[in-house]
């Protein structure tokens, strides 16, 4: 019993590099701008998020090792004082983005 491998094929060098080349000529790219707004949303997502959790850090860290007695409300305080750093920056970040005619869909 005989089994037709793709390494029994002697079609030759020259039709993989044709087969190859329709395969890439195929492939549908994205568009850049789409590219680039993608990655903007991850960016601000990522930095909003790291904002956040910095200062729940810093404020856990005052509440813990300061000694001041104000668990938990050093952290509780930065908490929100991140959360709307992270807002504001957000905000700041989409608005300036969204100014650049670059970023707009084309027809």
């Amino acid at each position: 019993m005989s089994f037709a491998l793709a390494d029994n094929r002697q079609n030759g060098r020259d039709d993989l590099d044709a087969r190859i080349a329709r395969a890439k000529a195929n492939v549908v790219r994205p568009v850049r701008g789409s590219v680039r707004a993608e990655n903007r949303g991850w960016s601000i997502a990522i930095e909003f998020v790291g904002m956040v959790l910095v200062s729940a850090a810093i404020g856990y860290g005052i509440d813990r090792y300061a000694g001041l007695g104000t668990a938990p409300f050093a952290m509780i305080a930065m908490l929100v004082l991140g959360f709307s750093g992270a807002v504001y920056r957000a905000a700041q970040d989409s608005a300036s983005f969204d100014a650049d005619p670059g970023n707009d869909k084309k027809d």
